[in-house]
């Protein structure tokens, strides 16, 4: 006679073959790479003699960086396809929407919870933000929750004074450590079965993008050969040099903007506001007071901090899409003060208006 347990297992063990799309449900829903904080945090909490297992999560996933590193390769194609104005605008284009998608979306509404938007819109903008290839939202936003938890500390996957700067820079997620969405980070999300989803799918936005690049340029060369592109150079130049560029400006954030720049906030890391990379990141450079204050919808805290996808969030909640921009306080803009920093003294209002 089999146990209570046994005839349990027997019978869940019959539904799965009653049940064949289960495991394709579970597969794109339930994000079986999608680990409890405990298994994700394995790489810094394992007990000091298990230098085995550290060294495991520590070590860059060379089967799964393949596709990163073609996608670097392919921008040699330039060579071959040539250039034309019209490719050379759409890869500023698709640099300067999917930059907004990655750092108003991802970063500020997913990871810091800074504004509020419907749940349409707000799947909208994470599948488009999904065409820049940065993983999924999920993903994203746990992992940038796990560095804000322990910046520039031992457990910082990506802390550029500790682990230097290719491995802040590029390395770090392509570890077994970083592979998993951490899913205890981001619990608010998971109830939400579409943002599942597309964390599972997030190469699918990607590719289609491509693919979609590749058609309009064949269209193109088909009934208006006068603008001189074709599929393969818009696929090269808006595809793969655009994601390219996108991507490494991204990164400047983690692997930069933490040695380089200026401190006006004595926070616990090593942030610091750099002009020069807010200015290619739409924003992101105002680091050290986006350490200091992340809440906030708007990382440039004065009129002369420069900061688009602040600009960018502003229209669309003169739109009606978005609502509830969280502003800096006054108490914040005072606290923890070490010294005013570039532009007009820190003491004038002149801030950007909430």
């Amino acid at each position: 006679m089999l146990s209570r347990s046994a005839a349990q297992n027997s019978g869940n063990h019959g539904k799965k073959w009653l049940n064949p799309l289960g495991g394709v449900w579970s597969w794109l829903f339930e994000d079986s790479y999608a680990r409890p904080l405990a298994e994700s945090e394995a790489r810094v909490d394992a007990d000091p003699g298990k230098t085995e297992e550290r060294a495991y999560n520590d070590k860059i996933q060379w089967i799964r960086a393949i596709p990163f590193l073609l996608i670097h390769v392919a921008c040699l194609a330039v060579f071959w396809v040539g250039i034309s104005p019209l490719a050379i605008g759409v890869a500023v284009l698709l640099y300067l929407t999917r930059m907004f998608a990655v750092t108003g979306f991802y970063h500020r509404y997913f990871s810091h919870r800074s504004f509020r938007t419907s749940r349409v819109f707000q799947f909208v903008m994470a599948t488009f933000a999904c065409t820049a290839g940065q993983r999924g939202p999920l993903w994203w936003a746990g992992h940038h929750r796990w560095h804000h938890k322990h910046s520039d500390q031992h457990e910082d996957l990506h802390s550029p004074s500790l682990l230097g700067f290719m491995r802040s820079h590029t390395g770090w997620f392509l570890t077994h450590s970083a592979h998993a969405t951490p899913k205890a980070l981001v619990k608010d999300w998971y109830r939400f079965g579409e943002l599942r989803l597309l964390n599972r799918l997030d190469w699918l936005p990607f590719v289609l993008l491509g693919a979609a690049l590749f058609a309009l340029g064949q269209l193109l060369a088909s009934i208006a050969p006068g603008l001189g592109t074709n599929g393969p150079q818009l696929l090269v130049w808006g595809f793969f040099v655009s994601t390219v560029v996108l991507y490494h400006a991204t990164y400047t954030i983690n692997s930069l903007a933490h040695r380089f720049g200026s401190r006006r906030f004595n926070t616990s890391d090593d942030s610091r506001n750099n002009f020069s990379l807010a200015l290619l990141t739409l924003g992101e450079g105002w680091h050290n007071n986006h350490h200091h204050f992340p809440s906030s919808a708007r990382q440039g805290f004065y009129w002369w901090e420069i900061d688009f996808t602040y600009y960018g969030l502003k229209l669309l909640n003169c739109c009606g899409l978005i609502w509830d921009l969280k502003p800096v306080s006054e108490k914040a803009l005072q606290r923890n003060l070490v010294a005013p920093v570039g532009g007009p003294p820190e003491s004038t209002t002149g801030k950007v208006s909430s």
